[in-house]
């Protein structure tokens, strides 16, 4: 299984079956009922489920099916979300907090009922889950996500301890979440799809779409797909559209790893810092492992990742007798501008639907999103329509993040324009190292790879015009402003972005000391 960065999670590793896509090419005269675009947890689900409700659909996947976030997660089910219920009431109202706590136990519910279905095992557990406070003001956050709770009537129990020795004043339990195997999951819900009729088409971008006579013609790298719907499922909608100014992304990092000594946590656990820590185990060939997660911050805003992993592993090893550090790998989410997600009908776009702004609850709320595009497609209206409505805007519930987000995006657009160091010689650069450089009055992002070859790309993203910042520890070129990412050698990773970075030519007379550029 492929993703978007250089590490290896633990899910492509020790996938213990890769469902090989069969389909690959489409019958190009057929009108599909539904096209979706993304082949992760949210276009995968959403496919399963109206093949079986008898709908025709084809999920075109610009890389590999799961390439993106859907391998790069730390797979915790909750209806305990990012977005804690008591801002949920606080900016929707207590109706609406309820139908979040309604829909997320359906979803977790369905995950179950389709887990059970595969052939594979994709290790569905149902598991506790602890949220520990340690200051005063953790302690008072936590006790009104308790009340929350009880009032929703969702099971809580204030604890004494928890099962790994976080510094603790105060805890709550939280009963039926829970933890699945990404990969063997992702690979459960491939074959499932492609058995019920759905065709999988890899490699197959979307560059544009146009609506004529009622049928969308969707041009693609291979072709163009014909349908009556469209689904976008790409974790952020790609292109300029209002969803790059309302949702901020966010990298997130995971180590796995395994004791010396000692007991495997049982459960999901969770501190409340901010950004919060989090630590569950995963039992893979017989093996398990503790897989610990955090130090979030905003993608391209962070100028050293290596080093973030090495804090990571100094917390862990705080917590745990730690015997081998196994496997670190990071991913991206998307903020959503008033904390919950953006899922329906794509604002003027006719028979268009989309899903995005998932915080980092994305295998369930890609799920919930499955159930609420089943709903809408299948019968024109859903009883969380308006909760989730992607044209809706409150203005109380989003200005400050909206205000707090763009400003960095303003800050990285104009600082993006100014000049950095130059480097008087390409030989500076250490092997698998990227920098911006100044040559001749222009900037070029330079990566030198471990085989000293070297890639030359311009620096400004085709998005929206930002300055790419380089990833250390992926090996990517990731935007700040928005959040597209791009292979060192330019090739576009993920979106909004629809397009790679610019390729320079570089013609070298000697290797070390000095290199002349051609366009």
């Amino acid at each position: 299984m492929k993703r978007d960065g250089d590490n290896l999670s633990i899910w492509q590793d020790n996938a213990a079956k890769y469902h090989p896509i069969h389909s690959g090419n489409w019958d190009q005269e057929k009108v599909y009922d539904v096209l979706i675009v993304g082949g992760g947890v949210t276009g995968l689900t959403t496919g399963v489920l109206l093949q079986r409700a008898g709908f025709k659909c084809l999920l075109a996947e610009a890389h590999t099916v799961g390439f993106g976030t859907s391998l790069g997660t730390t797979a915790h089910l909750n209806t305990l979300l990012d977005t804690t219920y008591p801002e949920i009431e606080q900016k929707f109202g207590k109706e609406s907090a309820q139908l979040v706590a309604q829909v997320t136990s359906r979803a977790l519910l369905q995950i179950e009922e389709l887990s059970g279905r595969m052939e594979i095992d994709s290790q569905f557990l149902w598991k506790k889950a602890w949220l520990v406070a340690e200051t005063e003001s953790e302690q008072k956050e936590l006790q009104d996500i308790y009340e929350a709770h009880l009032r929703l009537g969702l099971p809580a129990t204030p604890v004494f301890e928890c099962p790994v020795n976080l510094p603790m004043s105060s805890a709550c339990c939280f009963e039926k979440q829970g933890q699945i195997d990404a990969g063997a999951y992702i690979s459960g819900l491939a074959e499932m799809f492609e058995e019920l009729g759905g065709v999988i088409v890899e490699d197959c971008r979307v560059t544009r779409v146009k609506r004529e006579s009622e049928v969308h013609l969707t041009e693609t790298e291979r072709g163009v797909i014909k349908s009556a719907r469209v689904v976008y499922a790409t974790h952020i909608p790609p292109g300029v559209n209002q969803y790059s100014i309302l949702c901020a992304p966010y990298r997130s990092y995971a180590i796995a790893f395994t004791l010396a000594e000692g007991a495997y946590p049982d459960g999901l656990i969770y501190d409340m810092k901010d950004p919060y820590n989090y630590f569950r185990t995963q039992r893979i060939k017989g093996q398990d492992y503790v897989i610990a997660g955090g130090f979030d911050h905003k993608t391209g805003h962070e100028a050293n990742t290596d080093h973030i992993f090495t804090e990571l592993e100094a917390m862990v090893k705080g917590y745990f007798n730690v015997a081998e550090v196994v496997y670190r790998w990071s991913s991206q989410y998307y903020e959503p501008a008033d904390g919950l997600p953006y899922i329906g009908r794509y604002p003027g776009r006719e028979e268009t639907y989309l899903a995005t702004g998932f915080s980092g609850n994305g295998y369930t709320l890609g799920t919930v999103s499955a159930i609420v595009l089943l709903e809408l497609i299948s019968s024109g209206q859903s009883d969380y329509e308006q909760l989730f409505d992607p044209g809706r805007l409150k203005p109380i519930a989003s200005a400050k993040n909206l205000i707090t987000e763009n400003v960095d995006v303003l800050k990285e657009f104009f600082s993006g324009l100014l000049k950095n160091q130059r480097i008087e010689f390409w030989s500076e650069l250490a092997p698998g190292e990227g920098k911006i450089v100044e040559w001749e009055g222009e900037s070029i992002a330079v990566y030198r790879a471990d085989n000293r070859e070297l890639y030359a790309v311009d620096p400004v993203c085709p998005h929206m015009g930002c300055k790419v910042k380089w990833n250390s520890t992926e090996k990517s070129w990731d935007c700040p402003c928005h959040g597209s990412r791009f292979a060192c050698d330019g090739t576009l990773l993920t979106g909004p972005a629809t397009a790679g970075l610019r390729r320079y030519d570089i013609e070298l007379t000697n290797r070390e000391e000095q290199d002349a550029w051609t366009r």
